[in-house]
Formats: C-alpha cells, sequence, structure tokens
C-alpha cells in the first residue's frame, strides 16, 4: 500500500488553518504544513493542531513552499503527495476520491477540478481560470478543464523526474506542462468545495498571476 502524506502551503492563515489540520489528520496520518513567512503566527497554530510544519523565514511564494514539502516528502520516502489549500476551499474529507482515482488509474498527476462550479465564481476568476485551463491543455498536450486547482495528488515518480523553477502560483501549471510533454498521466476528477470564491481569501492575482502562469508556461514549453 502507497506511503501518502498532505502539504498544505500556507501564509498568514492563522485564522483558518486549525479545522484543515484536524480534518486532514482525520484522512491520512502525516499532515505537514509549510509556513511560508507567515507573521500571524499560523506555523504555531498548525503545530498545535497536529501537523508537522516546516518554516520559510521570508514569503517565498506558493510554488517554493511547495517544492520545499516535496523535498521533504521523498526525504522520507513517501509514494505520493496530496496537496490542498490551508484557507478551508478544500476539504479533506475529499482526500479518499484522490487515493481511489490513483488505486484506479495509476495517474502522476490527479487535479481535482472545479470546472463544475465556475458558473459560480466571480467573472474575473472565472476568465482567468478558463484561459489558463485552455492554454495549458494546448501546450501540455493533455485536456486539463483546470489548471489553476491546487487539490491535487503528485506521484513521488514525477516528482522525482521533473524540474520544477517557478516559485509563485505558476509552478502549478508548469508541472502539468512538464508532466503532459514527458508522456506521464494527467487526470482530473470533480470535487466539491468548502466554498467557491475565495477572494478575501485568497492570495492569487487574477490579472498579474495569470499573465506570469503564461509567461512560465510559454517558457516551460520551449525548455522541454
Amino acid at each position: 500500500m502507497e506511503r501518502t502524506v498532505i502539504i498544505i502551503p500556507a501564509l498568514d492563515a492563522a485564522h483558518l488553518i486549525e479545522p484543515v489540520v484536524r480534518g486532514s489528520l482525520a484522512q491520512l496520518p502525516a499532515v505537514v504544513v509549510i509556513d511560508d513567512g507567515s507573521s500571524d503566527g499560523t506555523g504555531a497554530v498548525a503545530a498545535k493542531a497536529g501537523a508537522q510544519v516546516l518554516w520559510h523565514a521570508q514569503n517565498r511564494g506558493k510554488g517554493a513552499a511547495l517544492r520545499t514539502g516535496f523535498t521533504w516528502a521523498l526525504e522520507h520516502d513517501y509514494d505520493a503527495v496530496i496537496t490542498l489549500d490551508a484557507d478551508g476551499q478544500h476539504l479533506p474529507s475529499e482526500v479518499p476520491k484522490f487515493l481511489a482515482a490513483r488505486a484506479e488509474t495509476g495517474a502522476d498527476l490527479i487535479i481535482g477540478g472545479r470546472a463544475h462550479h465556475f458558473r459560480f465564481m466571480l467573472p474575473r476568476r472565472r476568465m482567468a481560470n478558463q484561459f489558463s485551463a485552455s492554454s495549458i491543455s494546448m501546450v501540455s498536450g493533455v485536456t486539463v478543464t483546470d489548471s489553476q486547482s491546487g487539490y491535487r495528488l503528485y506521484s513521488a515518480k514525477l516528482l522525482r523526474s521533473v524540474e520544477l523553477h517557478a516559485d509563485g502560483f505558476d509552478m502549478e501549471s508548469e508541472v502539468i506542462v512538464r508532466a503532459g510533454r514527458r508522456g506521464f498521466r494527467v487526470v482530473t476528477i470533480p470535487i466539491e468545495l468548502g466554498f467557491v470564491n475565495g477572494v478575501a481569501t485568497s492570495h492569487y492575482k487574477p490579472v498579474k498571476d495569470t499573465l506570469k502562469i503564461a509567461w512560465t508556461v510559454l517558457k516551460t514549453r520551449l525548455r522541454v
């Protein structure tokens, strides 16, 4: 049976992260939070809730936090990593769906898709998601309906095989392109959400980060 760890990147989420950690621990015994330079004690709250915490002294970005978590997971011989966000949008109770999809398909990247919720999103967030998904599908060679979902399962094989460079939200797009171009199986499964629009809790900037994603995808395609 595969050993799977839950990785949660977190920035200034002290008021939100405790139930996310406790819910995650109800699904899997290993939960690691990467406190990405928080100023509100996020890491301490996560540790008290039962997570192992890795610390960035300064904010380095979501991609950098995820890479720190991936490195830890590989060093501790985990077979797979499930990532979810710290703000409560991603329900830990959905974890079994990823484990089942991994067992059924053997996919190396499983994305928790939110496309069935897009109509409920604010227009700028919906358009950013749809633009990113269509562009990344074209460049990566795999069909992706939601390229920005941070709720995912990554196999250790994939994480050992692809080199990731991006530090921000664009890393989650970079890995799709690298996985697709290298022939790894990428699948999307529908997930339910704690809430649809996370404007108040998200650090994602629709215009700035979408442009950054587009540039990263282009660079990645030229390098692969």
